[in-house]
């Protein structure tokens, strides 16, 4: 996900209500997921702002003692290789990282290969690397991985964010399907060397187009373990069956492990700073789950449910569940998130958390 990725949301017609899940939803029950994890990448940001999260029994306790307490088994981080400020860069990630193996969680590495915010539209190289030639450029890519997975002993590492377009533009751009390839395979084989038990992951952002992507990987011989998608109601479908329908069709195709990288979903389209949210509309929501508490909820453990009948899913990511309106409320440069996080505007936690519960 891209905190500056705006975009413009289209009318929704009367097809798309026909293909989304239009039934009243029950809170299903469902098996444990293998993996259910939380990308709080922007806890230790978050901390320097002292905000008081809550249990739900309203007593004060750190974001990664919630999630641990509720059932979270793993923890995703975003790693930029020289970000503006310290957050996210390898100083901090490392700090971060010693502190979540301390709690005996696992640790679920996203190395971006920029600066800056890695996705579909955007993926650019390190300034540290701009003027390099192709061939420095993949050694580069390699003994920065090397460095990174063999320092941090990532149980699992995604080698690019949301790579539906490459990574490294403009030499990495998928368009140069062989550079694209050439500069994958750097990442994985220097994971490979660094680490015999880190899972890697190649993550697509969405569904429409995922088949055509894996299938290039199989057709380039790239050597992965888990396919890893993102899925948001509101760019991808409506619909959670076409989701469950999706990954099994890429587990038959591919004979890969899957997993949800990334999802949410709001429990207001209300706001808690004067930071533009992301998400905020009727046309963003799946009808049958409206933005409440338990409709998020709801969503949240259907979902689960579809996973968790998918032949090889092995679990699911929710995105930044702890990025609330931590710089006040008239902040402009706060979260367009808090409206998606597991935490209500008074920072208590709220019942869709329960997705992690064993």
């Amino acid at each position: 996900m891209n905190y500056f990725k705006w975009l413009t949301f289209s009318v929704v017609t009367a097809v798309l209500f026909q293909c989304s899940d239009s039934e009243p939803p029950e809170p299903p029950t469902a098996p444990p997921l293998s993996i259910r994890a939380a990308d709080i990448s922007f806890l230790p940001e978050i901390r320097e702002a002292n905000v008081n999260f809550r249990n739900g029994a309203n007593e004060v306790k750190d974001v990664l003692d919630i999630l641990k307490t509720e059932g979270c088994n793993t923890i995703r981080l975003r790693l930029w290789h020289t970000p503006a400020t310290h957050h996210s860069g390898l100083d901090e990630v490392t700090a971060f990282t010693d502190e979540i193996k301390s709690k005996g969680l696992k640790v679920w590495l996203t190395i971006h290969y920029s600066d800056t915010w890695a996705d579909p539209g955007a993926q650019s190289k390190p300034a540290a690397w701009s003027s390099a030639s192709l061939s420095d450029l993949a050694d580069s890519v390699y003994n920065y991985t090397h460095k990174v997975v063999s320092l941090l002993e990532p149980d699992y590492v995604q080698v690019g964010n949301e790579i539906n377009g490459g990574f490294l533009w403009p030499d990495g751009n998928i368009s140069n399907q062989s550079n694209f390839i050439m500069l994958l395979k750097k990442g994985i084989d220097a994971t490979r060397s660094a680490s015999g038990s880190t899972k890697i992951m190649m993550h697509f952002a969405g569904l429409e187009g995922s088949n055509w992507f894996y299938t290039l990987l199989e057709n380039n011989s790239v050597d992965y373990d888990i396919i890893a998608l993102s899925y948001y109601p509101r760019w991808h479908t409506k619909s959670l069956t076409t989701v469950k329908s999706t990954m099994n069709q890429l587990v038959s195709s591919f004979n890969k492990d899957i997993i949800l990288a990334e999802t949410g979903y709001p429990f207001t389209l209300g706001w808690n700073d004067w930071t533009n949210n992301i998400v905020g509309l009727s046309e963003h929501l799946i009808p049958s789950y409206p933005a409440t508490a338990k409709g998020q909820h709801d969503f949240l453990m259907q979902l689960r449910k579809n996973i968790s009948e998918v032949n090889r899913g092995l679990g699911l990511a929710y995105w930044a569940p702890e990025w609330v309106a931590y710089r006040g409320t008239q902040a402009q440069d706060g979260s367009p998130w808090e409206n998606m996080a597991l935490f209500d505007f008074d920072f208590k936690v709220l019942e869709g958390i329960k997705v992690f519960n064993e």
